[in-house]
């Protein structure tokens, strides 16, 4: 008689493991707004043009997702370059927390080139977006041919020390 509990026990603790993955895929979702650049609050406006002042703001988005608030906000320079500056609602202000820009790769720092080349990884970068974040360290995701949506590579650079990563860095 105890046989069949056991056996009852054994499936119901299956399907839990079998639909945990479930559980966990419809965790924390990030809510993503539109923002037209003129209705941006105007404290964000002043952290950007603090660091870019000659920036003209494109686009930008409100991201929020559990208890944080994140813009991404896109515009170019005055010679025709793209920026982005990523901001975070910190202690009721913003603060840059990532700053990203299209780059040559043959402009990304010589260690960072050398590092890549040395990973084992034959990878010809389409396109390098350079980002710094707020801490001082750079990261250049490489980015090939046929594959827009996720970096193939990503190399960081802080201090003089030059590291492929072996997982994607959390932007």
């Amino acid at each position: 008689m105890n046989r069949p509990l056991i056996l009852t026990s054994v499936a119901a603790a299956a399907a839990v493991l079998a639909l945990a993955p479930l559980a966990f895929a419809d965790g924390p979702k990030t809510k993503i707004t539109e923002v037209a650049p003129k209705d941006l609050p105007a404290a964000v406006v002043k952290v950007i043009k603090a660091a870019a002042p000659t920036m003209t703001i494109k686009e930008a988005e409100l991201k929020e997702r559990e208890d944080r608030r994140y813009y991404d906000v896109e515009g170019t320079l005055p010679d025709g370059s793209e920026i982005e500056f990523d901001l975070l609602e910190k202690n009721g202000g913003w603060e840059i927390v990532e700053t990203q820009r299209d780059i040559v790769w043959a402009s990304a720092p010589k260690p960072v080139r050398d590092a890549a080349a040395a990973s084992g990884k034959t990878i010809t970068p389409v396109r390098v977006i350079e980002s710094t974040q707020n801490d001082g360290m750079v990261i250049y995701e490489l980015f090939a041919a046929g594959k827009p949506e996720e970096p193939s590579m990503e190399v960081s650079l802080k201090d003089g020390q030059v590291k492929v990563l072996e997982e994607v860095w959390p932007h």
